[in-house]
């Protein structure tokens, strides 16, 4: 399915050492107005970098050879360059792994093509990418709490200052969901669901680590959380106006 894109858009270099995989993100990233930039491994990736500049990258986090984590942080050193992991469906380490990476976002496979567009895309326009800008915020429907306020048309997070504040996907899900039942206390089974139709996809741990990235992002003090709290034994709370 194609999805309107800039006819010359960014360059993604795609790292994964399955070549059908390879070939599909390619075709599916052409056919939307992005320019793919497909290699088996690390070697390969810096190798195309030295030619040509790229805008983003995405890798599976479970390379052949150097790990998807190691070419990941390496990248962070070097470049700074936007990082899109692919991880396992069924392999909750992965989740954790590509959580704690600091990756701009993290996609399960198999993907959503539509999804993983519109995602690469937001990462880009994160990142302030030129070819990505989107018009003004006169028709956005917007949800505040304290100095902070989420614009839920353009999946995005304002600071006090309008700066925006990046999400990944699941941390935006996850913010979203408490807002839209703000003050109400939210089991942890009900974030479950919220992030995946298959509880085993997301496990206890997996919340845990989105809840402390969430509460440094949006708190003061992430140790002493104003909005989103713990209620022992029962679940979290988001406290619009403590």
């Amino acid at each position: 399915m194609s999805i309107a894109g800039p006819v010359q858009g960014p360059v993604v270099a795609i790292v994964d050492d399955d070549p059908d995989l390879r070939a599909t993100l390619a075709a599916l990233l052409t056919e939307n107005g992005f320019r793919p930039v497909p290699v088996a491994d690390s070697a390969g990736f810096f190798a195309a970098v030295a030619v040509a500049p790229v805008d983003l990258a995405v890798i599976d986090l479970r390379l052949a050879g150097e790990s998807g984590l190691t070419l990941a942080i390496r990248i962070r050193e070097r470049m700074g360059l936007p990082i899109v992991m692919l991880t396992g469906r069924g392999d909750e380490t992965d989740k954790i792994i590509g959580l704690e990476t600091g990756a701009d976002d993290y996609i399960l496979k198999p993907f959503n093509p539509r999804e993983l567009v519109a995602r690469l895309r937001a990462v880009l326009r994160r990142s302030g990418h030129p070819d990505l800008a989107l018009p003004d915020r006169s028709h956005s429907q917007i949800r505040s709490f304290g100095q902070m306020r989420l614009d839920q048309t353009r999946r995005e997070l304002l600071g006090a200052d309008g700066t925006e504040i990046p999400l990944t996907n699941a941390e935006y899900r996850l913010l979203d969901y408490f807002l839209r039942h703000r003050d109400c206390i939210i089991p942890r089974t009900d974030l479950l669901r919220e992030l995946g139709n298959d509880l085993s996809l997301y496990m206890d741990r997996t919340i845990d680590v989105l809840i402390l990235r969430l509460r440094r992002k949006i708190e003061p003090v992430p140790s002493k959380p104003v909005h989103l709290q713990t209620r022992r034994g029962q679940g979290y709370i988001f406290v619009t106006t403590p």
